[in-house]
């Protein structure tokens, strides 16, 4: 199946019943930082989606509007089934939401926080206090339930987070960057618990990162996003499928010279079994249909052209790779490439 890139939803979700949709949003914050430019989605119910792009992407303000916590400035959107402008109320009964930054209230405790978040919702009594109970055990947090959180380390305050979203059992969890400043094992651990909230609990998961290899393994489906708008959709086999070949991955001793890129670009192109090159300062990146025995041929091109190589790998066709094929430059360059200031008050920026 060949993934999409926007437009309506794909082939496959048009009879189906979707959990989250979009269409053509389009948010500008004071300043012109433009965050959104034409976002659309299509969620299919009881799956884990990952919004998958780079820092300044979009990710977090298209969660903003799909949570009513910010208003598009243009297009439509709507979650399990109820629109965000028109039933806000509607969508907060239907939804749980994990934010980059912690809700939880440092200085109360565990259970209380759960308790708290309980009630908001309307749960009373003994009701309450079991689904507390039952919370902090399910996220191994059953010991420390009566100590503050300010107490707690970094993976034990993000799953209570998790917690904290599940309290009301909601039909669409929201999960923005959970992982996000976590060591690796805490990380590790938290993929796990999302792998199995998906598989135990039926919930819709749409899922935010910049983490290629969280997406990869976490989501079922995943839509790329650069600059407000998403480029490519598919699972993550049909995305790295679409790449015939292997990666090859070069870089220059020197950056490539004012004018010298489109030269070194048709150098390599015109070798047999080599396409889709690109060339950005000191970084080469070509598509080769047996990297192994491309490699030869493209340094000693190089050379001709009077660039030489420091480094040359070869591996599968990557996440990576796909965001360099749609969005025209690599992931890493891209998260790296966010410096565009965001006025006060824009609600968290263009993330």
């Amino acid at each position: 199946m060949a993934p999409t890139t926007g437009g309506r939803p794909p082939h496959h979700l048009r009879d189906r019943a979707l959990a989250v949709e979009t269409h053509q949003l389009v948010k500008t914050y004071p300043g012109g930082v433009r965050a959104l430019d034409g976002m659309e989605l299509a969620v299919e119910s009881g799956t884990v989606f990952g919004l998958l792009g780079p820092n300044g992407a979009g990710k977090s303000t298209t969660v903003k509007i799909l949570t009513t916590l910010a208003r598009p400035d243009a297009g439509t959107a709507a979650v399990a089934g109820h629109d965000v402008l028109r039933h806000p109320g509607r969508v907060r009964a239907a939804i749980g939401v994990v934010a980059q930054k912690s809700g939880a209230d440092p200085v109360a405790t565990g259970r209380e926080n759960l308790l708290l978040q309980g009630r908001l919702y309307g749960l009373k009594g003994a009701a309450c206090a079991r689904r507390a109970d039952e919370l902090l055990e399910r996220f191994d947090l059953a010991d420390a339930g009566n100590r503050p959180v300010k107490g707690y380390s970094g993976g034990m305050s993000r799953r209570l987070d998790v917690a904290l979203g599940l309290v009301h059992r909601p039909e669409v969890l929201f999960l923005d960057e959970p992982t996000t400043g976590l060591d690796p094992e805490a990380r590790a651990a938290m993929w796990e618990e999302i792998a199995r909230l998906a598989g135990e609990e039926g919930l819709t998961i749409l899922l935010t990162t910049h983490y290629l290899e969280e997406a990869d393994r976490l989501a079922e489906r995943i839509a790329i996003v650069d600059r407000g708008q998403v480029v490519v959709e598919g699972t993550p086999d049909e995305l790295k499928g679409e790449l015939r070949g292997d990666a090859v991955h070069l870089e220059l001793r020197e950056a490539a010279a004012d004018g010298a890129e489109p030269l070194l670009r048709d150098a390599l192109t015109a070798l047999p079994g080599v396409h889709e090159v690109a060339v950005d300062g000191r970084r080469v990146s070509a598509r080769a249909d047996d990297g192994a025995a491309a490699v030869p041929a493209l340094l000693a091109a190089l050379e001709r052209a009077g660039a030489a190589v420091a480094t040359a790998t070869v591996a599968r066709p990557s996440l990576d790779d796909v965001y360099l094929r749609y969005a025209g430059r690599s992931f890493t360059e891209a998260d790296a490439a966010v410096g565009t200031p965001v006025p006060a008050g824009a609600a968290g920026g263009a993330r």
